[in-house]
């Protein structure tokens, strides 16, 4: 039998399986998480950062793609959905006419901050064997990403 041709000794020695195994273990944990408010991973993230970047004026399509660091394509379809559930709302952007602004109704304020304050604490349980290696282990992320 021939075996997989790889640098390895063993699979274990793989970064980048191991960032794949450890990333499902924390979508699963993160779904279950936002099941009791009825929103996806994705939508809970454009949510929130609508909800974060709507404090400084208006928000286009663009900008919370570019934040949330989603594709535009996807990140429409996904703001039909929460605008049809009323979290979010689509207007003329007061400076360029060709974009809309977006904004978090109020409903869409709270349940941002109810599902926030969840995903906020199972990232704590998550990462809390982590311990003093949580910081540095988020820097490398950013770098990463």
């Amino acid at each position: 039998m021939t075996r997989l041709a790889t640098e390895h000794e063993s699979a274990d020695d793989s970064t980048g399986l191991l960032l794949w195994q450890v990333t499902n273990r924390w979508q699963a944990a993160q779904r279950a998480a936002l099941k009791p408010f009825d929103l996806t991973h994705v939508q809970f993230v454009l949510l929130a950062s609508l909800t974060w970047l709507d404090a400084d004026g208006p928000v286009t399509q663009r900008q919370l793609a570019d934040h949330a660091f989603t594709d535009p394509m996807m990140t429409s379809q996904v703001l039909r959905v929460l605008e049809s559930r009323g979290l979010i709302e689509r207007v003329a952007h007061p400076d360029d006419k060709r974009a809309w602004s977006l904004t978090a109704t109020t409903a869409g304020v709270k349940l941002a901050n109810r599902a926030n304050a969840a995903v906020e604490q199972c990232d704590r349980d998550f990462f809390s064997t982590l311990e003093a290696d949580q910081v540095p282990f988020t820097a490398a992320l950013r770098r990463l990403r």
